[in-house]
């Protein structure tokens, strides 16, 4: 017999469910490359009346009444960004990295026009894809997209071929590309933006570099420079290997700032989520603080999980170049079964991980749900304090579920015993919260 549920019967378990999600990442090993755990200080800043009020357009020139303070945090997070990247102009106000990627296509690129970037199965983005894969450069800009020239080997765009392919456009077709676009979703090395900005502003193409991956590890100073490279601009994630909450920036040069501005507003944003913009600004200062050491911590820890899997067994890309030089790590793991199969059974173990298309898998009849990769990071561990040693033991889990097989209860069980030691968020100015602490406001 059906009994019907009350609205408070849902009420509870909303918030039933979101307790026992926090006491689950209690527990987990995060090794999602996307995401990162926010401090208390920046959990605060999202509970704010900001959350509930609207602040259209540019700090001083809003659309809303009401933004006396919104404006002056605002223009804070503006000044922070500045430092942290030593630019000349930001916006903090695109909702999502997406959205970044989409302002810039708006600003300096007209529908049907070309770009340049990265295939998916390559390290591409869904927000740089084709209209055929309902990419956001093709079904909702109108984008046409050529791939970049890839090296497998290397993992990373070939200089030389991309060059012969954009003088190909221009000579048989007068068409070359009006934006190209570095940065990716598997980004494990330094792209050659120094080797390509040049060629790609003789044939007046606007260079920009999606960072949301790598942007904490830019502003520490442990990836890339793509600005002082010739990037013409950055297009940031906020929550990934930046400690702040979900959203994206764009971070540029003072004489492209009006054809920003107006991307973002009206263009691609009303609102702009101005809890977000103050938990952003905390962020900024947290990284400014900590980030240079955060940011190394990071690198030396993917670097070691990569060689703990190597000597465990498991096919790491980029062996020949040291595995990586970003917080991301890539394995191969068609000899075990597929990414989409084996990130299920992590998970059973308590150990998160995604699914990752690899370079090949699509010539291979492999699909983006049963891939032949999975993707590592270490930026969330890394600020839950975790150094060198923690990632043989975190490798040596992983071994026990992938190629020993083990049953993932007992894995699961010395994974939770080994996640007791590391419950404080590192890397931040105020440590009173466990970092999955399940805060209760209600009465």
């Amino acid at each position: 017999m059906h009994i019907e549920k009350s609205p408070e019967d849902y009420y509870n378990k909303i918030f039933d469910l979101l307790e026992a999600h926090h006491n689950w990442f209690r527990s987990c090993i995060p090794l999602i490359a996307s995401e990162n755990v926010p401090s208390a200080a920046v959990r605060e800043a999202l509970m704010s009346d900001f959350g509930n009020r609207y602040a259209e357009g540019w700090p001083g020139e809003r659309v809303y009444a009401g933004c006396v303070y919104i404006d002056q945090v605002e223009l804070l997070c503006i000044e922070l960004a500045k430092k942290l990247f030593k630019a000349e102009f930001v916006d903090v106000r695109p909702t999502s990295g997406v959205c970044a990627n989409l302002s810039i296509y708006t600003a300096f690129t007209q529908p049907n026009d070309r770009m340049l970037a990265l295939s998916i199965p390559n390290g591409g983005h869904i927000s740089m894809g084709k209209k055929d894969f309902n990419g956001t450069a093709g079904a909702v800009h109108g984008l046409r997209v050529e791939y970049f020239a890839f090296n497998k080997d290397e993992m990373n765009i070939d200089v030389d071929q991309t060059k012969k392919i954009v003088e190909k456009m221009a000579k048989d077709e007068h068409d070359p590309p009006k934006l190209a676009m570095f940065g990716g979703s598997l980004f494990l090395f330094p792209h050659p933006v120094k080797e390509l900005a040049d060629f790609f502003h003789s044939y007046d193409m606007f260079v920009c570099y999606d960072s949301a991956h790598v942007s904490g590890l830019i502003a520490g100073g442990k990836f890339q420079d793509p600005l002082r490279e010739g990037a013409d601009a950055l297009t940031l994630s906020t929550h990934k290997t930046i400690f702040g909450p979900q959203g994206g920036a764009i971070v540029s040069f003072e004489k492209y700032s009006e054809r920003i501005k107006k991307a973002v507003f009206p263009g691609n944003t009303s609102n702009h989520h101005l809890h977000s913009v103050a938990g952003k600004a905390i962020a900024f200062a947290e990284m400014l603080k900590f980030g240079k050491e955060y940011a190394e911590q990071v690198v030396r820890n993917a670097k070691a999980l990569a060689q703990a899997l190597y000597e465990k067994g498991f096919k790491v890309i980029g062996e020949r170049k040291g595995f990586t030089e970003s917080h991301q790590i890539a394995l191969n793991i068609v000899d075990y079964g597929d990414g989409g199969t084996l990130e299920r059974e992590l998970e059973k173990a308590n150990i998160i991980v995604n699914r990752q298309l690899l370079p090949g898998d699509i010539q291979a009849g492999r699909h983006y749900t049963h891939p032949g990769g999975l993707r590592l990071g270490t930026q969330e561990v890394t600020r839950l304090g975790m150094k060198e040693s923690d990632m043989r033991e975190i490798a040596e889990f992983i071994k026990r579920v992938i190629i020993d097989k083990e049953p993932t209860e007992k894995v699961k069980r010395d994974v939770i015993e080994f996640r007791k030691s590391y419950q404080k968020i590192h890397y931040a100015f105020d440590k009173m919260l466990d970092a999955y602490e399940y805060v209760k406001i209600r009465g």
